[in-house]
């Protein structure tokens, strides 16, 4: 299993932290999605995981990758 670590801004609750987590796990490959608040970042765990597609994700959830 491979992990990815994004930091993303306007990541501000536990309620930020859900739709992260709804948005990112319903990609392929994606297994567990950690987020934290404090730091904005997100932790991916999974196989094959996509860089471009989960910062893709990100961005389309309203929480726009640092890069």
């Amino acid at each position: 299993m491979e992990t990815q670590t994004i930091h993303a801004d306007k990541i501000k609750c536990g309620g930020c932290a859900a739709a992260i987590r709804t948005a990112l796990g319903e990609l392929p490959g994606v297994v567990q999605v950690e987020v934290d608040v404090a730091s904005g970042a997100v932790t991916v765990q999974g196989e094959g995981l996509d860089a471009e597609a989960l910062r893709a994700a990100l961005r389309a959830a309203g929480y726009p990758p640092r890069d």
